[in-house]
């Protein structure tokens, strides 16, 4: 004769079972700058940074201790120099990412080699592709990191601090004089960025114009020529390093342009705007500074 379950322990029952399904299907889902969903069965332990922007937003979220795995050039946070190396962020070392068992791997949508980065998703491995190019896109990355990572609130206040901070130069500059701006990220060959760009964003709160603002690239080539025919007011240089002043110094002999007539160049360290991170609004100030000098100078 089959066995009948007590009626009395029917609701037991479906209660039990209706919590172990909800344990089996429970995950943590975001979704990334690729509008895809990140969907993770526990917290992220071992996470792997494709970029040194990754890596040092996955800090500022409070994932810092999960982070087991960098590229080149990762060197923010003090702790970040210490990482596992896994390449470079144009040539990713697969082995090396494999080696470190991530649960989680953070990826540079527009700088890494995309072939490799579908390589890792083939074989299982979670990827959250990662391309900020708004200050507000700062701030989901950093909610979204702590998110995938367990740290919420950690994540939640940097956000917030971020999103406050750039608000106040924002509100500060609203009404500021324009000042025409030509910003070289590198010097050979000669590139700057157009409006797209997070660093346009960073001009414009600042009151600033892009002189490049309308070119259809990221990130484009330009010539020495066009520079003179835009004759901005002001040429900011970054670059890759924390010093590298001196790509102001071949500007000097063009005594024609506004910016040297006026001394009107300056220098901003590339880890406080070229990376999309909250270090940004640091390296914003920076830039509102100088085109509050260009103003008086005029």
């Amino acid at each position: 004769m089959p066995y009948r379950l007590p009626r009395c322990l029917l609701p037991v029952l479906v209660v039990a079972m209706w919590l172990c399904s909800g344990l089996v299907l429970a995950q943590t889902c975001v979704t990334d700058d690729a509008k895809r969903q990140v969907c993770l069965k526990q917290p992220a332990q071992r996470i792997v940074a494709l970029s040194p922007g990754a890596t040092e937003l996955l800090f500022a979220a409070g994932a810092g201790e999960q982070v087991v795995g960098a590229v080149t050039f990762s060197d923010y946070p003090p702790a970040a120099k210490k990482l596992p190396r896994v390449g470079s962020y144009k040539r990713l070392d697969l082995e090396a990412v494999l080696a470190l068992q991530p649960d989680l791997i953070v990826a540079w949508r527009s700088g890494n080699p995309m072939t490799q980065v579908e390589q890792l998703e083939a074989m299982g491995l979670p990827v959250y592709h990662s391309e900020p190019r708004r200050f507000e896109d700062v701030s989901t990355t950093l909610e979204r990191f702590a998110t995938l990572a367990g740290a919420g609130q950690i994540g939640q206040g940097a956000a917030d601090a971020f999103r406050s901070g750039i608000a106040a130069l924002r509100n500060r500059y609203a009404e500021a004089a324009p000042v025409t701006v030509f910003y070289q990220v590198w010097e050979e060959p000669l590139m700057t960025v157009n409006d797209a760009h997070l660093i346009s964003e960073a001009i414009r709160v600042c009151g600033g114009v892009n002189v490049f603002g309308e070119l259809s690239a990221l990130a484009p080539r330009i010539s020495r020529e066009a520079v003179l025919e835009k004759d901005p007011q002001v040429i900011i240089a970054g670059g890759m390093g924390e010093d590298n002043p001196a790509w102001l110094e071949p500007w000097k002999q063009f005594e024609a342009l506004q910016a040297v007539k006026k001394n009107n160049l300056f220098f901003v360290a590339p880890s406080t705007l070229q990376r999309p991170t909250p270090q940004m609004l640091a390296g914003t100030r920076t830039l509102c500074r100088h085109l509050d000098t260009a103003r008086a100078r005029r």
